[in-house]
């Protein structure tokens, strides 16, 4: 098992992602468990243990991407990078529907990393109803969507 990283840095990671996941903006400050700091390029694979590699994520985002970097779009038919933290922009990739429960994917990256992380899982708009029922969802700063936005055909149509 790596050594564990200094509380420190840790610290510094979490103030930097406004104590967001830094996937599906999930705010840590609400949730029972403190979130994991994942490396963005996998430790794995020869990440380094640098503040610029790491990134805030709750439990499920840091499982469902364990060491992966890419993963294939049904849509363009390509293998496309995930979403990274410290390389795009969140309001780049991605829009809150309407109705603030939904991560809508506005490009490839977006579209795969929604798919790979699961981050519309019934679970999760049930915790982003509640807070945005009393005002914590979504994150200051995210994009809601206020026009209809043409939602990504899902892989079986």
């Amino acid at each position: 098992m790596p050594p564990k990283l200094p509380a420190a840095l840790r610290a510094r990671v979490r103030i930097r992602a406004r104590f967001l996941c830094e996937y599906c903006h999930t705010d840590e400050t609400w949730q029972y468990v403190p979130f994991t700091v994942d490396h963005v390029f996998p430790s794995s694979l020869g990440g380094l243990d640098t503040f610029y590699n790491l990134a805030l994520a709750c439990f499920h985002c840091n499982r469902r991407k364990s060491n992966l970097r890419m993963a294939f779009d049904g849509q363009s038919g390509r293998v496309v990078p995930l979403f990274n933290p410290r390389k795009h922009r969140w309001k780049d990739h991605f829009i809150w529907s309407r109705n603030r429960l939904l991560i809508i994917p506005l490009t490839p990256t977006g579209r795969v990393t929604v798919k790979q992380f699961d981050l519309n899982r019934d679970r999760i708009q049930q915790i982003r109803s509640a807070d945005a029922s009393i005002g914590r969802h979504p994150p200051l700063n995210d994009t809601v969507q206020t026009v209809e936005v043409q939602s990504p055909p899902s892989e079986e149509q």
